[in-house]
C-alpha cells in the first residue's frame, strides 16, 4: 500500500522555534487523525487540482487556523478513502468520485469546497482533429480502417474524474467504447505515466489535467487539445475538499475554508509566486508551472455551488460503474452551509 508522506504546517515550525502561539481546541470534540480537534490531518495529492494546499502551506496560511495542521500526501484517491475509513484523516483534498465513494461507504463526511472546475481536456493526435470535426463519431472508424487498429485513449483508471469525463464525452458524441471496436480505453495510473505514454506514441489521445497539456505543448507533441472540459461539461467537478462531520461541526471548518479561499485568490492574483509553490510542492519546473497557470484548464475556485449541477453526471457514472450503490443526491454529497456562511 502507498505510504503517505506527512508534512507539518509552517505553524508547527513557528511553535517549535518559540514563534507566535495560536489557540488550540485541545480536549474538545473527538475527531479523526489524532483524537481531537486541536489537530487537523489533511490528505492531499501532488496534483494541480490540489494547488490550494501548497499555497496555504507555503504562504503560512495555516497559522490562522486554531489547530495544528498536518498534511499527508497520497498517490491516489482509493488510498485516501482507506485512510478516511480508518479515522486517520480529518480533511481530504481529492477527486469528487472517491469523495462520493467515501460517503457511500458510510464515512461521516461531506464536501465543503471545490478546488477547481473544468480542469480536464480531451487530447488527441492532431491528424485526427480535422477528421473528427468533419465526421464526428465516424472519425474513429475511419482512423481504425486507415491504421488497422482502434483509436486508443489512455487515462486514469475507470471511474476516475478523467475517465468519467472521457466516457461522458464519447457518449455525447455517440460512441460506446464497449460496443465500438474502433475505440479503446486503457487505464494508466498517474499523470506522469500518461505523459510518458503520449511521448512514447503508445496512445492516440487522453483525458487529462494540467500540467500534461502544457508539457505536451512544450515538447511539441502531436497529441494536442481537442476539447476542454468547458466545451464538454460546463462546471465539471474534479478535486474537492471533504471534511469529517467532527470538523464540519466545529469552527475549524469555516477557518479552513477561509484560508482555502484566500489561497484561491492568491493563485489568481499572484501567478508568478504560485508557480514557485508548484515547483516546490509538485516538482514541476517553474517556467512550465507558470505557463500552465495560464491554461484554460486552470480554473481554481473554492465555492462548491459552482460544481453541484455537473456533479450529478459523475454520481450517475459512479453508480453505473458499481463504485457506489446508487446515485447520490447532492444533499448527501455536499455541505454548502460552511462556505455560504463565510
Amino acid at each position: 500500500m502507498y505510504e503517505p508522506t506527512r508534512t507539518a504546517s509552517r505553524r508547527s515550525f513557528l511553535a517549535a522555534a518559540g514563534g507566535t502561539a495560536t489557540i488550540g481546541l485541545a480536549g474538545c470534540l473527538g475527531g479523526g487523525g489524532g483524537g481531537g480537534l486541536d489537530e487537523l490531518t489533511v490528505a492531499h495529492m501532488p496534483i494541480y487540482p490540489d494547488l490550494q494546499w501548497y499555497v496555504m502551506e507555503g504562504e503560512g496560511y495555516f497559522s490562522e487556523i486554531d489547530a495544528e495542521v498536518t498534511g499527508q500526501e497520497f498517490g491516489n484517491g482509493p488510498d485516501i478513502v482507506q485512510a478516511l475509513g480508518g479515522g486517520d484523516i480529518d480533511v481530504a483534498m481529492f477527486g469528487i468520485v472517491p469523495a462520493m465513494i467515501a460517503i457511500d461507504r458510510g464515512i461521516s463526511a461531506q464536501v465543503t469546497a471545490a478546488n477547481i472546475r473544468e480542469p480536464m481536456g480531451i487530447m488527441a493526435e492532431s491528424s485526427f482533429h480535422e477528421t473528427f470535426e468533419q465526421q464526428g463519431a465516424d472519425a474513429f472508424a475511419a482512423w481504425a480502417d486507415e491504421r488497422g487498429e482502434p483509436f486508443t485513449f489512455g487515462t486514469f483508471p475507470q471511474g476516475s474524474v478523467p475517465d468519467v469525463l472521457l466516457r461522458y464525452w464519447l457518449r455525447d458524441v455517440g460512441v460506446d467504447p464497449a460496443e465500438n471496436d474502433a475505440v479503446e480505453i486503457i487505464e494508466i495510473s498517474g499523470a506522469s505515466s500518461v505523459w510518458q505514454a503520449i511521448a512514447n506514441d503508445e496512445i492516440d489521445g487522453t483525458s487529462i489535467m494540467e500540467p500534461v497539456p502544457t508539457i505536451a505543448q512544450a515538447e511539441n507533441s502531436s497529441v494536442t487539445m481537442l476539447r476542454t472540459a468547458a466545451d464538454v461539461l460546463p462546471g465539471q467537478p474534479a478535486a474537492v475538499t471533504l471534511m469529517s462531520d467532527a470538523v464540519r461541526d466545529s469552527p475549524l471548518a469555516a477557518q479552513f475554508l477561509e484560508q482555502h479561499g484566500r489561497a484561491t485568490e492568491f493563485i489568481d492574483e499572484n501567478p508568478d509566486a504560485t508557480a514557485g509553490h508548484v515547483e516546490e510542492g509538485i516538482g514541476m519546473p517553474v517556467d512550465r508551472a507558470r505557463k500552465a497557470l495560464d491554461s484554460p484548464l486552470s480554473n481554481f475556485i473554492t465555492d462548491p455551488n459552482q460544481i453541484t449541477e455537473a456533479t450529478q453526471v459523475f454520481s450517475e457514472f459512479a453508480a453505473g460503474n458499481g463504485q457506489i450503490d446508487e446515485q447520490l443526491p447532492n444533499d448527501q454529497i455536499f455541505d454548502l452551509e460552511v462556505y455560504d456562511s463565510l
